[in-house]
């Protein structure tokens, strides 16, 4: 079995191949380029340096969300192109979930957090021992709900993703449960761990066709946001 893995919700752009035993190949990137730009070039380096033909791919998997409107529409877009031309599935992964399986094997609270501006960050509370355990779902919250949340676990927690530089001053002075900052090749999203939980969805037939596949945003657009703001003021008026 084969799975391509595209991860694409955040500034991390990467692409994964794996099978039930082995990664194959994975090219991340974090540096200053649009996911347009470098996504399918490093689809297409990973299959050429693995010598792996597309027919071979049982099925495409994708982090669906939540995250950047665009990167997750590009993400989308790139695997639906795929899975039509293939005439393969595709595997929706939670983001956040895929962040805390960075962490597989851990006697630890994994708390991924990424960034959602005014204070709010998407985030979710994991176990991650022997399989992935969802203490609570990938949600919207303020920054000082969820660590008010992680210290009424009363448990030793893994923060990780983008929304920690931005919210640490505040997590250092608040947060009263012992805590570590996952180090730098373990602290944003990867197209591999995208890969290795897509291989366990595929097994328990967690599957859709690639015409029904939709990234899950959390939350409406800016533009969406303030047209209903702008709406919601007229009536006022």
């Amino acid at each position: 079995m084969k799975i391509l893995a595209i991860e694409s919700s955040s500034m991390v752009a990467s692409a994964a191949i794996i099978t039930e035993e082995t990664l194959l190949a994975e090219y991340t990137m974090n540096h200053k380029k649009t996911h347009s730009q470098t996504l399918l070039s490093m689809i297409d380096e990973i299959v050429t340096m693995s010598e792996t033909n597309l027919e071979e791919i049982d099925a495409i998997a994708v982090s669906g969300g939540p995250g950047s409107f665009t990167g997750l529409r590009i993400g989308s877009a790139t695997g639906k192109g795929l899975g039509l031309a293939l005439n393969k599935p595709m595997i929706h992964v939670p983001t956040m979930d895929a962040m805390a399986y960075n962490f597989f094997g851990t006697d630890k609270i994994i708390c991924p957090m990424m960034d959602a501006r005014r204070s709010q960050v998407y985030s979710g509370i994991y176990e991650c021992n022997q399989q992935l355990l969802i203490k609570r779902e990938q949600n919207l919250s303020m920054i000082g709900d969820v660590v008010k949340e992680l210290n009424d676990m009363n448990r030793e927690v893994i923060l990780l993703g983008d929304g920690i530089p931005v919210n640490k001053e505040y997590i250092c002075s608040n947060l009263t449960v012992p805590y570590q900052f996952a180090p730098a090749h373990l602290n944003r999203n990867k197209a591999s761990s995208v890969a290795a939980l897509a291989l366990i969805y595929y097994k328990e037939g967690k599957i859709e066709e690639a015409r029904e596949h939709l990234p899950d945003y959390l939350r409406a657009s800016q533009a969406e946001r303030e047209l209903k703001e702008k709406q919601k003021s007229g009536k006022e008026d």
